[in-house]
């Protein structure tokens, strides 16, 4: 019997214990400086760029985003705005337009952000930009944005991520996510880039090539484009994907536990998705040294972490009531964890409040893993995640 409890108990630590140490690793380095980027170039161009905004329904917040990243100090004449307008009230089309920016309507029956670029592309002249912007419809920056993104485009990377941050902390929900998204910059992103490899995109922020961007976006068929954008450039092994940490995109967070779900289901969705898409390329790209590919396929193994958190602290807990030697080691393992969510959050957010909404995490990890048996057509659907607009920030 003790031999067939000890057996059980390795195989569940190892793989868990491959996950902590793969994060705790990444944690690490992001407290490093990345020396990817050269911080003092002088570019010697001024790149011509494109700035989409998909915005489904978005009536509440597109205006308010347009009007602010209109505001860049860089040359109107060398950049261009587009809105792609799904189901938008027309009222909403007329103001943007009263900006000067293009808009594209589009009334899909089956909306998703790729279909919203995919038409972008299609409307847009080969070869009129160097690089496609893809912000969402709630999203604002800072007034150096695009003088920024061409001094580090002009670097020779194939695609760049700002750094997405909240822009609004008016509930405990809002609050977890926004400390969700700094910690997952900390480990996919500056913790990535600080060790050489690639950052993750993050949906929005991003900026790649055109005349690739026009390849990829052609090859989407999912509503987690940004990890299908991810594949297809790290497939390629044509450049590193590069984290501007101190280049800030303010993004909306959920507020509201539903709508974190939803949100959440359809995340775990996409990255199972991208995971079954490139686990059957995993040995050629091991083969070719495309070890950014392969970083990024193993990544997309790693379960979403709020499970993984109450995976290793349950068995935590279980192994203390078998077998209290045994669970040495998870107490260690379930330490190390701690340690490793702990060091990319940023000491703003580290305040009594963020105690308290901790609060909210046995019941959130219980909804997360119920999303893991709702996954199904998740991929395929689109499913929006409402912003509520400025009365709310």
């Amino acid at each position: 019997m003790n031999t067939w409890i000890t057996l059980i108990d390795w195989i569940l630590f190892i793989p868990l214990a491959f996950c902590v140490g793969y994060l705790f690793f990444f944690a690490i380095a992001s407290r490093f400086q990345s020396h990817l980027i050269d911080r003092k170039f002088k570019p010697q161009k001024q790149h011509r760029f494109l700035v989409l905004f998909p915005a489904y329904k978005e009536d509440r917040v597109i205006a308010d985003s347009v009007s602010s990243f209109l505001k860049q100090d860089y040359p109107t004449s060398l950049y261009d705005v587009l809105v792609i307008s799904d189901h938008m009230q027309p009222e909403t089309n007329d103001a943007l337009r009263s900006f000067g920016v293009k808009v594209l309507e589009a009334t899909y029956a089956n909306s998703s952000k790729a279909k919203a670029m995919k038409l972008a592309m299609q409307e847009t002249p080969a070869g009129k930009y160097d690089a496609i912007i893809i912000m969402d419809a709630d999203n604002t920056t800072v007034p150096h944005f695009l003088t920024r993104i061409n001094q580090v485009y002009s670097q020779g990377f194939i695609a760049l991520q700002a750094h997405r941050t909240s822009k609004n902390l008016t509930t405990n929900i809002a609050l977890l996510d926004a400390v969700s998204e700094e910690i997952n910059n900390g480990f996919f992103r500056s913790g990535h880039n600080a060790v050489r490899l690639s950052a993750a995109l993050s949906g929005s922020g991003m900026v790649i090539a055109e005349q690739n961007f026009r390849r990829y976006v052609l090859q989407l068929k999912t509503t987690g484009e940004d990890k299908e954008l991810e594949a297809l450039i790290l497939k390629e092994s044509c450049g590193l994907i590069a984290y501007i940490s101190d280049l800030p995109v303010y993004d909306e967070k959920t507020q509201r536990q539903e709508a974190i779900s939803n949100q959440r289901r359809r995340w775990i969705a996409a990255q199972f998705g991208a995971l079954r898409a490139s686990l059957p390329e995993f040995p050629k790209a091991l083969i070719q040294g495309n070890r950014d590919y392969c970083d990024k396929i193993i990544q997309w193994m790693l379960p979403p972490r709020l499970v993984q958190l109450a995976a290793v602290f349950g068995f935590t807990l279980l192994a203390t009531v078998v077998c209290p030697v045994m669970s040495i080691k998870w107490w260690i393992l379930s330490f190390i964890q701690f340690v490793a969510m702990l060091v990319p959050v940023p000491s703003e957010l580290m305040t009594g409040r963020l105690l308290r909404a901790l609060m909210r995490i046995p019941v959130l990890a219980f909804i997360m893993i119920g999303n893991l048996f709702k996954l199904k057509g998740a991929n395929k659907k689109f499913i929006h995640t409402e912003h509520e607009g400025s009365e709310n920030k």
